[in-house]
């Protein structure tokens, strides 16, 4: 349709109103994380396959990146895909595989190659059902309930050779550029979410009574509150800047790292702190506070963990230690 990213980002603000965040994130995957890529670099086949039944609904997507001791290490994955003949036999597994368990196809990052560990990298389309694929297992989480989460292992797949998504080796790039669509898309449903939850929590702080006037009367109540709602805005602000020059063309790398790292942790800030306010209400499953204390503590890990936005952020500061 050729609309910019300012869609996605007003999509996944109304997404953060739905009462499971998990929905959310199902709906990311299949639209924002797993097929632009093929959107971008496909063949018209493979989006005949894969994307146009994915926007229809007739099929979920999912994206295998992740694997079995190294979540956001991606340089380090360890699944292969060698090519035999006209077929491409893939072996590894995937780990932390969101819609996983229900997907109908995958958007597969694996080596074709040894060599330099960013150049060695391919995307494929691969179909859940082929043989050798299997849903090992279904993750338990502490939250995003409404969303499945699986570990996925490869034996002696095989997937035609036109499966593959764009240039091989260029794998690696695509889905680095990829991540940057993903980070604006956390940000602007966990902003969403916050703001809900200092909307329920200012509502109910003020008419919940103690030692004869209300919660919100405190000082160190409200004044809490307005912190939070400072730093929100600053978020808010960089996320802004973020969608405005993603869609002028530039490279806002650096800018989707820190809106992803200060909008996680702002979340975790900001998602505790309205909690104590809750009192032991909090602390039951029968308010969304508590609902939104646990899911979007995934901000902070999901999308690449708090730690490695810091990590690329120092490279493009020059200040990392393999650097200098």
């Amino acid at each position: 349709m050729g609309l910019d990213i300012s869609y996605e980002a007003v999509a996944a603000e109304a997404y953060a109103h739905i009462n499971s965040a998990g929905v959310g994130m199902g709906i990311g995957i299949q639209c924002d994380i797993a097929t632009p890529t093929l959107v971008k670099h496909g063949s018209e086949k493979l989006k005949e396959l894969f994307v146009r039944p994915t926007i229809s609904g007739e099929k979920v997507a999912c994206l295998g990146v992740s694997e079995v001791g190294g979540g956001s290490d991606v340089a380090a994955l360890r699944t292969t895909a060698r090519r035999e003949g006209d077929e491409w036999v893939i072996n590894g597994g995937k780990m932390w595989t969101t819609n996983g368990a229900q997907a109908d196809w995958m958007c597969l990052l694996a080596n074709t190659s040894n060599g330099d560990v960013h150049r060695n990298k391919s995307l494929f389309c691969l179909p859940m059902d082929t043989p050798g694929v299997a849903v090992h297992r279904v993750i338990e989480k502490m939250g995003m309930h409404a969303s499945d989460t699986a570990e996925i292992t490869f034996e002696d797949a095989r997937i035609p050779y036109d499966y593959l998504i764009g240039e091989e080796g260029k794998g690696f790039t695509y889905q680095m550029q990829t991540f940057q669509n993903e980070r604006i898309y956390i940000a602007a449903g966990t902003i969403a979410a916050m703001d809900r939850c200092m909307a329920a929590t200012i509502e109910y702080t003020s008419q919940r009574k103690a030692f004869g006037k209300s919660i919100l009367d405190n000082q160190y109540v409200h004044y809490k509150l307005a912190e939070f709602q400072t730093e929100l805005e600053c978020v808010r602000a960089l996320y802004y800047k973020c969608i405005d020059d993603f869609i002028a063309g530039e490279d806002i790398t650096p800018l989707a790292t820190m809106l992803k790292l200060k909008s996680a942790r702002l979340a975790r800030q900001i998602t505790d702190g309205c909690l104590q306010f809750w009192g032991g209400m909090g602390y039951t499953d029968d308010v969304l506070i508590s609902k939104m204390h646990r899911d979007l503590r995934l901000m902070s890990i999901g999308g690449g963990a708090d730690e490695v936005m810091l990590s690329i952020l120092c490279k493009y500061m020059g200040i990392s230690p393999d650097m200098r």
